[in-house]
């Protein structure tokens, strides 16, 4: 009977094809089309579905104005990103720009649906224009926002700005929820031309203006997990609290080495420790040394399924929600002070050059002597302060030698154009109800550069080693920049009096580094860096290793923080494994098969946890600045577009002032130098420029800040 059925499935989709083939058709809706083919009135469902299929799979097209014809053209699949004023954008996996789909165009395609594209030709010099053909697949099927109550109904409204509709719920699925809960609300309708999208309120997570409830909000919409499932607690209670003794066989035991951790004060998942000291020959014994956690979290095991869909630990304002149990991460796989553990260290032996001229990657059993922190290290090293130096004199020539080969490391990746971009980040510090009370700037000194240079080679030492292996691996690979771009910050320097060599259409690092170094401490700056780092693509994780654009190095991967990092626990697998002779045809070959998926993950992940920890804290400055409306500040224009510039502050905390609110002229933004312009007097507002300010206000729910231009009132003559 169900083969029967699918014949004639089958069949009635070719009979379909072959109409809206021929010459004389003429374009028809569903039900013109049913009647002309004389489909049973109890056949209509299939009818319908057999047309849905048709479109799906690409052989049939549906109009504007829902008509069917015949498919002709290129069709491309990607995820649709709606904007609330109607039109948005399809992300294609592999295209470096986007596809602007305008409104009317978009198929009644929702957020984050996955979406079948037709590009639209002829757009010379514009982003390239398309139209949802068909909608695959809904990619939201939860929503959080404000419920706001109306009699016998109510609406959220989406705490997502992009999705630019309220979502209906009808009373009885409203779950007792009141005007001003922040509620989960699970989507039984995407709506259409004429209705909304309708759902039903799945779980109250609290008051808008209760304590915790708006950071919980960005957790859910985000979908980020919040607790640890019974299982994978269950295996890491079974984790021993001490290094048991048969662990310890056949490790290289380092721990008579002198050794520290270097970390933030609040940091309670130690994962990696240095060790250095130098020879007779005046080369340097660099030890980097990473936790061992693939010996207590197994392929396989529920642990590692769990750690596997997270992919990274995420660092929110108020919380970290880890990939591993706390039991793991701050107990038996954190290099804690005085006690042994287990680690994979990477031990290079570098000369006076910067040059890994010998290297070793071994299991090993170590014992960290002191825990340090990069207050410390900097009072020892920048301050001499006297005290702190006192206090640590045991490791003070070793911390002297390790600015020194620090410096040599810098200096080495300096000269091959690695690019160092200094943005001032921030850390936003809350009283016990979650309300911002200060933000204060992250401090990068000479103790963080010594621990940032330290991993960075020996991630790279690792990357190059496995890469000559020829055996499967996860690369951290970062991609040249777009050459359109390129060529666009090129045009736009050059009314600076700067200019970077183009190789064809490429650049090399090194060009953009040395114009970094000739913008330093100009007012232009800050302006190009932003332009600079706008014109570059996002690292991912590759199983081939195409190089990093960025560090201007063939090799280079993530191996210093598998606490943290999936990626870095999945390679610690394969390093073993090498080491252990086990790496035979058949683990090579799961390898081969399991590591794409892996590492397509993983960048999915990282991008998921970067735009939550933006959001929320986005969501803090907002507050923050809600108690400093009608205040004076400084700041620097840090974005131009048609509706307005964006100003940050020295706090890192970005405004707006909407166009229609800049004074004297009527302005228009000039795409071609990034200027705001006035129409008849020629003002001009630069990216860069610093401009006086006042607070103007704060929208919490659309996370906004909006500034005006402030100008001194001149006194009465």
């Amino acid at each position: 009977m169900m083969r029967e059925e699918n014949e004639r499935f089958e069949k009635r989709k070719n009979l379909i094809c072959e109409l809206l083939e021929d010459d004389l058709y003429v374009p028809m809706k569903e039900k013109e089309l049913a009647a002309f083919m004389q489909v049973p009135r109890e056949e209509r469902d299939m009818f319908r579905e057999v047309l849905r299929t048709l479109v799906a799979e690409g052989r049939v097209q549906v109009t504007a104005k829902g008509k069917y014809i015949k498919d002709a053209g290129e069709l491309l699949t990607g995820t649709f990103i709606s904007n609330a004023r109607g039109f948005g954008f399809v992300e294609i996996e592999g295209r470096q720009e986007d596809l602007y789909i305008p409104e009317g165009k978009t198929g009644n395609a929702f957020y984050m649906d996955k979406v079948r594209v037709r590009p639209v030709r002829g757009q010379r010099g514009k982003r390239q224009e398309a139209e949802v053909v068909a909608i695959l697949e809904h990619g939201m099927k939860q929503i959080v926002g404000t419920y706001d109550h109306a009699g016998n109904f109510g609406f959220v409204i989406p705490d997502n700005g992009k999705i630019g509709t309220d979502v209906f719920v009808p009373k009885e699925r409203s779950k007792g929820a009141v005007t001003g809960h922040k509620v989960v609300v699970e989507l039984t309708s995407y709506g259409d031309d004429k209705h909304r999208p309708e759902g039903k309120v799945v779980e109250i997570l609290g008051h808008a203006n209760d304590p915790g409830v708006d950071i919980m909000s960005v957790v859910r919409a985000y979908g980020l997990p919040t607790e640890f499932g019974e299982k994978v607690m269950n295996q890491a209670q079974r984790v021993p609290e001490e290094v048991l003794e048969q662990d310890k066989n056949g490790r290289m035991d380092l721990r008579d080495l002198q050794m520290v951790t270097i970390d933030g004060e609040d940091a309670k998942d130690l994962d990696d420790a240095v060790s250095l000291y130098r020879d007779d020959a005046g080369l340097y014994h660099l030890g980097v040394h990473i936790a061992d956690v693939s010996n207590y979290v197994q392929e396989n095991s529920a642990l590692d399924w769990e750690a596997l869909e997270r992919g990274t630990s995420v660092y929110l304002v108020d919380r970290v929600i880890p990939m591993l149990p706390h039991r793991l991460s701050n107990g038996i796989c954190s290099l804690n002070e005085g006690v042994d553990r287990l680690a994979l260290s990477c031990l290079m032996t570098i000369n006076d050059k910067g040059e890994v001229t010998d290297y070793q990657i071994a299991e090993t059993l170590i014992r960290v002597d002191r825990r340090m922190s990069y207050t410390s290290v900097k009072k020892i090293l920048a301050d001499k302060d006297e005290d702190e130096r006192q206090k640590y004199g045991a490791f003070v020539p070793m911390f002297e030698q390790m600015e020194e080969l620090a410096a040599i490391l810098r200096r080495k990746r300096h000269k091959r154009g690695s690019i160092d971009f200094d943005f001032a980040e921030s850390k936003i510090l809350l009283d016990p109800n979650g309300r911002p009370i200060d933000i204060r700037p992250y401090e990068r000194n000479v103790a963080t550069r010594i621990i940032e240079d330290f991993m960075l080679i020996a991630n790279e030492t690792v990357a190059q080693h496995f890469f000559w292996m020829e055996l499967p691996f996860i690369y951290r690979t970062h991609e040249k920049p777009d050459p359109e771009k390129i060529r666009k910050l090129s045009a736009f320097i050059h009314n600076f009096g700067y200019y970077i060599k183009l190789t064809g259409e490429e650049v090399h690092p090194k060009e953009l580094q040395k114009l970094l170094d000739k913008i330093a401490d100009t007012e232009e700056e800050t302006l190009i860096s932003r332009l600079t780092l706008r014109s570059m693509k996002q690292a991912k994780y590759t199983v081939d290793c195409t190089g990093h654009f960025g560090l201007a190095c063939q090799y280079y991967c993530h191996f210093t923080s598998p606490i943290r990092r999936y990626p870095d626990l999945q390679i610690h697998r394969i390093i073993k494994e090498q080491l252990r002779g086990r790496l035979k045809e058949e683990r090579i070959k799961h390898y081969e098969e399991r590591l794409p998926e892996v590492a397509s993950h993983s960048s999915k992940m990282e991008r998921r946890a970067d735009e939550a920890e933006r959001e929320t804290d986005k969501l803090k400055k907002a507050q923050y600045m809600e108690e400093r409306i009608g205040e004076v500040y400084e700041g620097v224009i840090s974005g131009i577009t048609q509706w307005g510039i964006y100003v940050e502050l020295p706090n890192t905390v970005e405004g707006l002032i909407h166009v229609s609110a800049l004074p004297g002229d009527y302005f228009y933004y000039d795409e071609n130098s990034y200027e705001m312009v006035g129409r008849d007097t020629g003002i001009a507002y630069k990216l860069g420029e610093r401009i006086a300010i006042r607070v103007k206000s704060v929208d919490r729910l659309t996370r906004t800040v909006d500034f005006e231009l402030y100008e001194e009132e001149q006194p009465e003559a």
